[in-house]
């Protein structure tokens, strides 16, 4: 490494993660090359309507393809990997490195999607370093968390080691026994730790966040008492859960039955690696367990965040094909709703209690514990690598503001410190941290179309249709801009005091002088090719709509479906749908045709 190499300063940017929780994403970048950690998702809030899942946006690594050189994987949560199918359907990454589970899951998301082919995935083991490019070299550290096989990652760079903590608490009695190597983080603290990325998830709670292993005598004392049938949802995810779950199952003489997709997948690649053991008896379908006793039976379910389509949601909607919640059921909700869950959980709960069930659920019961550190699990990272600049990361503002003060207290200066945003710049130095620009940081949308992507005229649109209605207003037009009948309206979801005879007579009027004001900018000639019938419905249906949410105080999504008439025609008979917005492009012939 020569000095000149040191003066060029390491970019790191963050592209989701940053005041919110969810689609975790970060860009690090050196001379020219990039390598990116993680690419998660983020699930839609309830305006956001048909929208499935909620990307960060991706615009400066479109822009950038041709500096990616790799990407690391810390672990296999859908908000850490769950982006990186849809990614690679823009731009290529030579080469995934990552945690054996992860790289299963990923493996099944990648065929299913059809871009298995755009990418090498590799499986590191605890203390493996890898090279990306000339100027990265990342060593995975074992670490605790919710999900089995989870790392913090040292980034080797030319400036010094970049620590990235990945999603972390210190878990002393790990379910599967593999414990955080704490002697390797000690280790590079004592080399000198350049800078420390931080999860700051639960900055706000004091103390240490106990053990998973605390669950379990909380979940073996309901299990003992449920007389009936026994639900459990948990995210499906979480490995070190579910195998307890399973060990509880065996002890109290219940067969599993597992509904969700998901679940049913996570639990599949756990077992093949060796991260949940148990006989295959435990497991029996649902069509086996109809016949058993009730106090034999386990039900092993999705949706303990209320997501609409998942397993324990349809139940508790009624919705569910083969299964229906009957008195003396118990369901454990083994999960905290994440922000912005919380109504739809509650409901859930509520409407499990309504059909007879005993829900067991909330902090006080003890059935659910964070995988994320609290303050003082953040006060020993810091500790132990000793970084020179510290960034909080992963987390709501209030969080990042938080760990900054937590890390102050352990005698990082407050220079040495930024409080940063999705999309802006960290220019890193060996003797300087700032703020030196900003990317793109807003989000993509995505829902099930062949397209994929919603963007934010369809969200406006869909939005409006739900707020305040839709109005169809249907109309004929003749080759001399004038109506070959009255136009129809139609109202869905509208609240007005108006009568539809009334208000039909004032979209004619309005129309009609529409029409009578403007035509003269659309007919250029006497032919059916001189007339932009494209260009007149696109303005009739702008000029209406403003004039109509006028008259009716509020702002209904306005479609006005335009016909003319067949070419060679003059009679009203003869019609075809002029649709603007889909051929404008196209010559007038064509669209009067």
């Amino acid at each position: 490494m020569t000095n000149n190499d040191a003066k060029n300063p390491l970019k790191i940017i963050p592209l989701g993660g940053l005041h919110e929780i969810g689609k975790n994403t970060c860009v690090f970048e050196y001379d020219n090359e990039i390598v990116l950690l993680d690419a998660g998702l983020a699930f839609p809030t309830e305006a956001m309507h048909g929208v499935n899942i909620v990307l960060p946006d991706t615009t400066y690594l479109r822009e950038n393809k041709h500096k990616i050189k790799g990407m690391i994987v810390t672990h296999g949560h859908e908000d850490h990997i769950g982006g990186i199918a849809f990614h690679l359907k823009q731009f290529d990454i030579p080469v995934i490195y990552g945690p054996r589970l992860a790289m299963a899951m990923l493996e099944g998301k990648l065929e299913e999607a059809g871009v298995r082919d755009r990418t090498e995935l590799r499986s590191v083991l605890p203390r493996d370093v890898v090279r990306i490019g000339k100027s990265f070299f990342v060593e995975y550290i074992r670490n605790t968390h919710s999900i089995a096989d989870s790392f913090t990652v040292a980034i080797h760079t030319p400036l010094g080691v970049v620590i990235h903590t990945g999603d972390f608490k210190f878990d002393h009695t790990p379910v599967d026994g593999e414990k955080f190597d704490l002697q390797r983080l000690a280790e590079h603290g004592e080399k000198g730790v350049l800078c420390l990325l931080s999860d700051s998830t639960n900055a706000e709670v004091p103390g240490f966040t106990p053990s998973e292993r605390s669950v379990y005598p909380n979940l073996d004392r309901v299990f003992s008492q449920a007389t009936g049938r026994l639900f459990v949802t948990t995210f499906a995810s979480s490995v070190h859960r579910i195998s307890m779950v399973l060990e509880l199952a065996k002890k109290h003489n219940r067969v599993v039955t597992i509904i969700g997709r998901s679940m049913l997948n996570l639990i599949a690649h756990s077992r093949n690696l060796g991260y949940i053991k148990c006989e295959d008896s435990l497991f029996q379908p649902l069509h086996t367990v109809r016949g058993m006793p009730d106090e034999n039976v386990l039900i092993l379910t999705t949706g303990s965040q209320g997501e609409s389509m998942a397993a324990m949601t349809r139940i508790a909607n009624k919705e569910h094909p083969h299964i229906k919640i009957r008195e003396g059921d118990t369901v454990i909700f083994s999960a905290n709703p994440i922000p912005g869950n919380t109504i739809a959980v509650v409901n859930t709960i509520d409407k499990l209690m309504m059909q007879g069930a005993k829900v067991v659920y909330g902090r006080e019961k003890g059935v659910h514990v964070s995988g994320h550190g609290c303050q003082e699990d953040q006060k020993l990272m810091i500790a132990l690598t000793r970084p020179k600049f510290f960034v909080p990361f992963h987390g709501e503002h209030r969080m990042l503001v938080k760990h900054s003060e937590t890390a102050q207290s352990m005698g990082i200066p407050k220079e040495n410190m930024i409080i940063i945003q999705n999309g802006d710049v960290i220019e890193l130095t060996e003797d300087a941290i700032q703020v030196a620009g900003k990317v793109p940081s807003g989000i993509e949308l995505v829902d099930t179309s062949s397209s994929g992507m919603v963007s934010s005229k369809v969200l406006q649109e869909r939005q409006s249709m739900a707020s305040e209605g839709i109005v169809t207003i249907a109309t004929a037009i003749d080759w001399n801009g004038k109506l070959m009948a009255k136009p129809e309206i139609h109202l869905r979801g509208v609240v007005t005091s108006i009568q539809r005879s009334l208000l039909q007579k004032w979209v004619q009027q309005r129309i009609e002088e529409i029409l009578g004001v403007r035509w003269g900018e659309f007919a250029r000639g006497n032919g059916a090719n001189d007339i932009d019938w494209g260009g007149l419905q696109e303005t009739l249906e702008m000029e209406v709509a403003r004039s109509l949410r006028k008259e009716l105080q509020c702002q209904p999504s306005v479609t006005l479906l335009m016909q003319v008439p067949e070419e060679g025609s003059a009679s009203a008979s003869s019609v075809k749908v002029a649709d603007g917005r889909r051929r404008r492009t196209r010559s007038t012939a064509q669209v009067a045709s």
